[in-house]
């Protein structure tokens, strides 16, 4: 392609980014970040730079630019905080944001509904004139970090404040998105502590006009544990693919931890939503029960039924658990939880409790904030409550039916 147009130009804007896609199956990690600055240039943004949230979502993080040696990429550059800056607005609420007098903006980098982080671009005009050319490129930035994620630690290192434990790198190895959703339904999850978990994890995934939801809970935390949850993702997900119901995956649950994992139990919520008729379906092994929130309020005891054992004893081999159903409303919310967010205790003795959880996510809801990122200042609050030093895994998962959105 030659030349290069004026201004934010969105008539070029195909040509250029079909070339920015020609050009990025050979590129590296590395250089991501210069093809899309050269992109921009192309497309008379201007210059451009991309920054990713970190595992814990409290910095963002940029890529090495052009012409950085290797040997500097990995190391760990000053980032932006996610709270209290215009760069951490723009990830937030997932808006472009832009200061006046400045001559930049901030594009938020969504794949899907999940959050990567943000592309910060100077603007020689209006950021409303570059608003479209601006977003299109910065999704095409989101999915040139996804795709080379996979295959290239660069990336996973720049998204990480820390070294990370065997067992947390088995699990996040194992780990899916934390927030996917349709025009449908929804659904966040975040884990900590992040760098150490042990024995907790979750899922989700959508299939046929259904959200699958589970969050595990394995005894201890170590890398037994973190097999254990390692073992019955992969068990989960197998029986599911093969059509199994909800009481067909605790079976495989249980007799996998049975047969190759021995005396190691595990608590388990495993559920579906239908997306279409709101029904609400579950299999609770010895796990807290659901939260149901509803106009603001936890509906008290409304997913409570009588407990269940926990997987691993074998138990459910011969009698799987029995089904829950519940109807849900639009604008409906499920709270999934596992024992190390509620039982977290402060230096003091405070205990977090299940009250503050409903609250937190309530109040953060009700301030118009999207589900994953209520979920991250719960999170973050959970950490300060317990001065960052959690004894046991915490995990949330929550689900959001939306059907007239």
């Amino acid at each position: 392609m030659s030349g290069t147009p004026q201004g934010g130009n969105a008539q070029a804007l195909g040509p250029v980014l079909a070339w920015v896609l020609e050009r990025s199956h050979q590129v590296s990690a590395l250089e991501v970040a210069g093809l899309i600055d050269e992109a921009a240039g192309r497309l008379g943004i201007g210059s451009t730079r991309l920054f990713l949230a970190d595992l814990q979502q409290q910095r963002l993080t940029p890529l090495p630019q052009p012409g950085t040696p290797v040997a500097n990429a990995w190391s760990r550059p000053e980032g932006v905080d996610i709270d209290g800056t215009l760069a951490g607005l723009a990830y937030r609420s997932e808006r472009v944001q832009a200061a006046r007098g400045e001559g930049f903006a901030w594009f938020p980098m969504i794949d899907g509904v999940e959050r990567i982080g943000v592309m910060r671009a100077f603007c020689p005009r209006p950021v409303e004139d570059v608003m479209e050319v601006g977003l299109a490129l910065a999704t095409l930035a989101t999915l040139l970090v996804i795709s080379k994620s996979s295959h290239n630690d660069l990336i996973i290192a720049r998204e990480r404040t820390r070294p990370m434990s065997v067992q947390a790198e088995l699990l996040w190895a194992f780990l899916p998105p934390r927030t996917i959703g349709t025009a449908h339904a929804t659904s966040a999850a975040v884990l900590e502590p992040a760098y150490d978990i042990g024995g907790d994890a979750f899922d989700h995934t959508f299939t046929d006009g259904v959200l699958h939801l589970t969050l595990l809970d394995a005894m201890g935390h170590d890398l037994a544990s973190g097999g254990a949850s390692a073992a019955g993702i992969a068990a989960c997900r197998s029986t599911r693919r093969a059509g199994g119901t909800l009481p067909d995956i605790a079976t495989a649950i249980d007799r996998t931890l049975k047969q190759w994992i021995p005396d190691r139990l595990m608590t388990a919520v495993l559920a579906e939503l239908d997306t279409h008729r709101g029904e609400f379906t579950w299999v609770n092994c010895g796990h807290p029960p659901p939260l149901l929130i509803r106009d603001g309020h936890v509906l008290p005891h409304a997913l409570k039924r009588e407990s269940q054992l926990p997987l691993g004893l074998g138990f459910h081999t011969q009698k799987p658990p029995v089904r829950h159903l519940a109807r849900l409303q639009p604008g409906d919310r499920v709270l999934i939880y596992s024992d190390g967010v509620t039982e977290a205790r402060s230096p003091t003795g405070d205990l977090y409790g299940e009250d503050r959880l409903a609250d937190t996510v309530i109040r953060a809801l009700a301030s118009g904030h999207n589900p994953p990122e209520a979920l991250r200042r719960l999170v973050h609050g959970l950490l300060t409550h317990h001065e960052h030093r959690l004894r046991d895994d915490a995990t949330i998962l929550l689900a959001q039916w939306h059907p007239a959105r």
